[in-house]
């Protein structure tokens, strides 16, 4: 396929998640006033977003924005801080507790297992709740449940609060609904990227932290440290964030003006919506990402995918203390290996800033001119044909620097560096290899974050949902079968283990090319891009259905 974007038509997105309280609540009882503003049978009337506009998360200014987004980043940090700092508490543990290690990573599986179901039971709250209640409650909740993980008598009290512990973190679904919240779906993009670098460097950080509290203090102060950081994070949380949801702000303004006797018949959308926590429609939304999860080609197959690269994050989790002890690496040493996934992940950042600005100036010249596959063009291809024009190095950099396949590079690399002295002499090679991975792990999650953002539109939260789900389940799954993958695997174990790991990258890489070319045929036969192709034609191309509303109408 030629190496160039797609033309035809981006579909835009109304809102993140699953919006219920955007839907209108009694359609059938309202009818217009003379100003032309919506009005019930019993006089009341439902503010409307332009009545309040310059009070929605839209209107923030843009310092403020991100001021606020950087609290998220950091709230986003310590709850995969969590997932992965549990690491180097396992050897520990094993010795108080006279338990197997293997039998230690229980506690790490069951809080990535049940981390990645909490998001999707968070979710639908924070919409009909708000975005800053529900983080809040999460953020107690996790920093209640490190106190039995801290004190824990036994082991099985100590996985019993990691459950309870990853089950409370309401995680991405939250995170990126206040992206929703804030932005635009077609400028979303670079807090989009801004998120998804805190999700993966979350995980990164837990290793290099814990090395040091591993080295210097007892087990126990694994979740102490837990505590502490997560303390630290609600209350920065509490004392900066504000509401961010727009149904929960014009609820308030409607509040305002009935009570200074401004506007005393205006109420806002949750206000009249009847049967607002019914059990069908609670229901409905928590099994949308499931069900798009099974049965939308594209959301499985790219969530695989994504969940697979995050997965090797934690089974190198495991596997870096075996590769590196053959340079005499000790606890410290083996915890600042970690260093160049972090570079990885900042490179890749980076790497998308030009590519978000190409996009959103065409964007802005026409609104239709980018297919939502565009946005894997990065990921596939590494450039695009007039990148670095009239700059050979630049042009050389851009266009033959393709990132999905760096994840099979880098792990075969990593695999057969992995020999150590005196075959590998030194222990830079597969640090090397590390970045190039890290460098495919955050590409592959933001571009498929964002290409399902931009296919599914208003069911963008359940197929975003879906992902989320892969990535904690598998890294959970990850955790268990590691070290004895690392460990038993022919005469050459370690080698041998990141080898398998590379086919299966290749493997698993390859749907996303498919999804490039044949993209548009593959949503044309969804039954939720034809239900979106629908509403399009009969709202004359401006999407406005949002997710909650269309569970209604099913």
């Amino acid at each position: 396929m030629p190496k160039q974007d797609y033309g035809a038509k981006n579909i835009r997105v109304e809102s993140d998640s699953s919006d219920k309280g955007d839907a209108s609540p009694i359609h059938a009882e309202r009818g217009a006033s003379k100003d032309g503003k919506s009005e019930r049978a019993d006089g009341k009337r439902e503010i409307e977003e332009s009545e309040c506009s310059d009070k929605l998360g839209f209107s923030y200014p843009t310092w403020k924005k991100w001021m606020i987004l950087t609290v998220i980043f950091i709230v986003q940090v310590s709850m995969n801080f969590n997932t992965s700092v549990y690491a180097n508490a396992i050897m520990p543990l094993s010795k108080h507790f006279s338990i197997s290690e293997q039998a230690a990573r229980v506690g790490q599986m069951i809080f990535l297992v049940a981390y990645a179901f909490g998001s999707e039971l968070w979710a639908p709250w924070s919409e009909d709740l708000g975005r800053w209640p529900i983080l809040q409650l999460s953020l107690f909740l996790v920093n209640i449940w490190q106190l039995p993980c801290a004190l824990a008598p036994n082991f099985g009290s100590l996985v019993v609060g990691r459950f309870l512990g990853g089950i409370s973190s309401a995680g991405g679904s939250v995170t990126l609904g206040m992206v929703a919240d804030m932005w635009q779906a077609d400028d979303q993009q670079y807090a989009v990227a801004y998120i998804v670098l805190s999700s993966v460097g979350g995980s990164v950080v837990g290793p290099i932290v814990g090395a040091f509290v591993q080295r210097y203090l007892s087990w126990r102060w694994n979740f102490w440290v837990q505590l502490i950081f997560g303390g630290f994070v609600q209350v920065v949380h509490f004392i900066l964030v504000p509401e961010t949801r727009a149904t929960i702000i014009m609820d308030k303004e409607a509040k305002r003006r009935r009570k200074t006797g401004e506007d005393p018949n205006v109420y806002g959308p949750n206000e009249l919506k009847e049967h607002r926590f019914s059990t069908k429609e609670i229901l409905e939304t928590w099994a949308r990402p499931f069900k798009m999860f099974f049965f939308e080609p594209i959301v499985l197959c790219l969530s695989l995918l994504s969940g697979f690269s995050d997965a090797l994050i934690f089974t190198f989790l495991e596997s870096f203390q075996t590769v590196y002890e053959q340079w005499n690496f000790g606890i410290i040493a083996i915890g600042l290996a970690f260093i160049p996934i972090v570079i990885g992940y900042l490179i890749a950042w980076f790497s998308f800033f030009p590519f978000i600005h190409r996009h959103r100036n065409i964007r802005r010249k026409d609104p239709d001119a980018l297919q939502p596959e565009a946005r894997l063009y990065w990921l596939l291809y590494g450039g695009y044909p007039e990148a670095g024009s009239g700059n050979v190095y630049l042009a050389l950099i851009y266009n033959f620097l393709p990132v999905a396949p760096l994840e099979t590079i880098g792990l075969f690399g990593f695999a057969w560096t992995s020999l150590g002295p005196p075959r590998v002499a030194h222990w830079i090679a597969p640090m090397i290899f590390s970045t190039l991975i890290a460098m495919a792990n955050y590409a592959i999650y933001m571009a498929t974050i964002d290409y399902m953002i931009a296919s599914y539109g208003p069911y963008s939260a359940s197929a975003t949902g879906g992902n989320a789900l892969a990535r904690d389940f598998l890294a959970g799954i990850a955790a268990m079968y590691a070290t004895p993958m690392y460990s038993n695997i022919g005469r050459m174990p370690l080698e041998y283990a990141t080898t398998i790991l590379a086919c299966l990258a290749f493997v698993v890489t390859v749907p996303i090319y498919i999804f490039y070319w044949k993209g548009p045929a593959i949503r044309e036969r969804s039954r939720f891009a034809q239900t979106l192709a629908s509403d399009k034609k009969k709202s004359g191309g401006q999407p406005v259905v949002t997710e909650g509303e269309k569970a209604d109408a099913d």
